[in-house]
């Protein structure tokens, strides 16, 4: 499905404990080393923002940022493989921009891996400039891979 959407077939709304399953189910399809279920719900216990958006009363995507002083980290962006190119990455990640702006972040932070050559574009052209490395940051199919920060500033 790799059509463009049209803003009124989206919903996007807050994540509930009630979604995880749902979530769950496209972490697993779009990563080999997918976040589990405790690790949703610590992001919702501890108040991170967390949305998905739905379309055709499914859910499609998600993304979850935490904020702190002058500063947001935007910890997961995920696109059911079966939507990506459609335009739902932009509405994901410009939702959590304008949080992020509104919760007064100077600079926005996430980590990509190298070997995610699409992620890393698609930051790219988002304003997201490398600022830094994280070794043996993820877990990957023989031992760790480094991840390479970006940041964004907001102002």
């Amino acid at each position: 499905m790799n059509a463009v959407l049209k803003q009124p077939d989206l919903n996007l709304r807050p994540m509930a404990e009630t979604d995880i399953s749902d979530v769950l189910q496209i972490e697993h399809a779009a990563y080999a080393f997918p976040w589990n279920r405790n690790i949703f719900r610590g992001c919702l216990r501890e108040n991170y923002c967390c949305r998905v958006v739905e379309l055709d009363g499914g859910i499609a995507g998600y993304a979850i940022m935490s904020t702190g002083v002058d500063e947001a980290h935007l910890l997961n962006l995920c696109v059911d493989p079966g939507y990506h190119r459609t335009g739902l990455g932009d509405v994901l990640l410009n939702t959590m921009l304008d949080y992020a702006r509104k919760q007064e972040a100077i600079t926005t932070f996430l980590e990509v891996r190298p070997s995610n050559k699409a992620a890393r574009r698609f930051y790219e052209k988002r304003g997201f400039v490398e600022v830094g490395l994280r070794a043996n940051y993820y877990p990957a199919k023989f031992g760790r891979e480094d991840a390479i920060i970006m940041a964004r500033e907001m102002v």
